[in-house]
């Protein structure tokens, strides 16, 4: 969960009057209390697989039935307003988004977020793979255990294997070829409304 500052700034983000007291209060009535957040060394992290997680996919991007075998990636989109990124999760069978998510920031709840709605429409509880890059967001302790939670097997890359998410990218280029490179977004919410369009009125209906 984020701090009160970050509340604040993500509801204003959204369109909400409040002031940050308020949102401070309201979450302390509530006993809603922030993540630390962890202390870097000089340099930033390295880009590192955890240990005990292994590349199930081994570039083999196909499925032999649905919600067996998902993966995930974050692109960004330039508005006016600033960045706005988006995070989704892809079905390598019907090749659906089924899930996604999309905010002014990249981090650890953006993917949380596209993750739970896949987990929300995925039928049964059989593991799924999901497989990913080594972000910082999805090496993380926090993202590693709402995925062990949900019966979610997490699939990673080795270092120096870029092309191991070819599904995700493959997609995002033809987001942007088709939609967003022929638009200049004055807003996020702009831009927020365009993808919302192509994602579930153009891509999804079509698989």
């Amino acid at each position: 969960m984020i701090g009160s500052p970050r509340m604040h700034e993500d509801l204003v983000a959204e369109g909400a009057s409040t002031s940050l007291n308020r949102v401070a209060r309201s979450m302390a009535t509530h006993g809603i209390q922030g993540w630390p957040r962890k202390k870097r060394g000089r340099g930033g992290r390295r880009s590192y697989r955890p240990p005990r997680i292994q590349n199930h996919l081994e570039r083999n991007f196909s499925a032999l039935e649905p919600n067996t075998q998902w993966v995930t990636d974050i692109t960004e989109i330039r508005t006016q307003e600033g960045k706005l990124f988006m995070c989704v999760v892809l079905d390598l069978f019907s090749k659906l988004i089924v899930g996604w998510s999309m905010h002014h920031r990249q981090d650890l709840y953006m993917v949380i977020r596209a993750v739970e709605m896949a987990v929300w429409q995925r039928e049964g509880q059989a593991p799924v793979i999901l497989h990913s890059d080594r972000g910082n967001q999805l090496t993380s302790g926090d993202y590693q255990r709402y995925l062990g939670g949900n019966r979610l097997i997490s699939s990673m890359s080795a270092v120096g294997y870029c092309g191991d998410n070819v599904a995700c990218e493959g997609f995002f280029g033809v987001l942007k070829r088709d939609g967003i490179h022929h638009r200049r977004y004055r807003t996020l919410n702009e831009a927020r409304a365009d993808v919302f369009d192509y994602v579930e009125r153009f891509h999804n209906p079509r698989m």
